[in-house]
């Protein structure tokens, strides 16, 4: 990611910065990317009747925007785990499964301990600069700094962002079939982030 902007701006290469998303103005501007978005790519796959709100999400730990020269161009959020999550579940059972492996006897607390990743994308305009894999890193670097495992899922039809959470190193953790709405059922792949380090 470039740093100095004036020396960026003067040699015609693109400014990346990556912040908080803050204020009604970033929501806006975020909504905005995600209808380019979801006219490109079908994401997400049910358009929300409140844009805003489902990008603020519930029980959210916090959330980033990438600029590209001053323009929000990406978002991701986290979160801790709600109801509709499937990866909190599959990382409890891959931890439990392990410890009982390893003879490992009580909890660690790692079963418990997860965030969320969710709501990331990227403008279909300014992609192949490695916003996506930027916004995961920032998101991820935050649950770690709280203690937390960064877990996310994904529908099996988001296959660019399939393989890039398998260039970046997340595991799977295993496949699972819901009913989002009647007559909408969904294939999700669940990652969790790799081991710190």
């Amino acid at each position: 990611m470039r740093r100095d902007r004036a020396a960026d701006a003067a040699d015609g290469h693109p400014v990346l910065r990556l912040r908080e998303r803050s204020g009604q103005r970033d929501l806006e501007a975020c909504v905005g990317v995600l209808a380019a978005v979801h006219k490109a790519d079908g994401y997400p796959v049910n358009w929300p009747a409140e844009p805003r709100a489902w990008l603020e999400g519930t029980d959210a730990i916090g959330a980033w925007v990438a600029e590209l020269d001053g323009r929000v161009v990406g978002h991701v959020g986290l979160a801790r785990p709600g109801p509709g999550d499937e990866a909190p579940g599959l990382w409890r059972e891959a931890v439990s499964e392990a410890a009982e492996a390893t003879g490992a006897a009580g909890s660690t607390g790692e079963t418990e301990a997860v965030a969320v990743l969710s709501r990331l994308y990227v403008a279909p305009d300014a992609r192949g600069h490695g916003i996506g894999a930027l916004l995961m890193g920032r998101a991820a670097r935050e649950a770690r700094g709280r203690g937390l495992h960064p877990v996310l899922d994904v529908v099996s039809s988001d296959r660019s962002a399939t393989a890039l959470y398998e260039r970046m190193g997340w595991r799977s953790l295993g496949v699972v079939e819901r009913e989002w709405e009647p007559g909408q059922r969904v294939v999700l792949h669940c990652y969790a982030a790799p081991a710190a380090g």
